[in-house]
């Protein structure tokens, strides 16, 4: 993923899809190459990651 949709799904309102290696994510902040992120699955489990291992899925729909 590049930086600069990294920030805008960072900024944006609507839940994106965002997978790490295949494990849905949550990215709180990117900085450089990097991105903090949390497993969905594990809130309290945050890591650093690289922003090449990031791939979006798309918005999900809440209704």
């Amino acid at each position: 993923m590049d930086i600069q949709r990294a920030e805008k799904i960072v900024q944006s309102d609507v839940f994106v899809n965002v997978h790490y290696h295949g494990i849905p994510v949550y990215i709180q902040e990117v900085s450089g190459e990097t991105a903090k992120v949390f497993p969905l699955d594990a809130i309290h489990h945050e890591q650093e990651v690289d922003l090449e291992g990031l791939n979006e899925s798309g918005p999900i729909s809440l209704s």
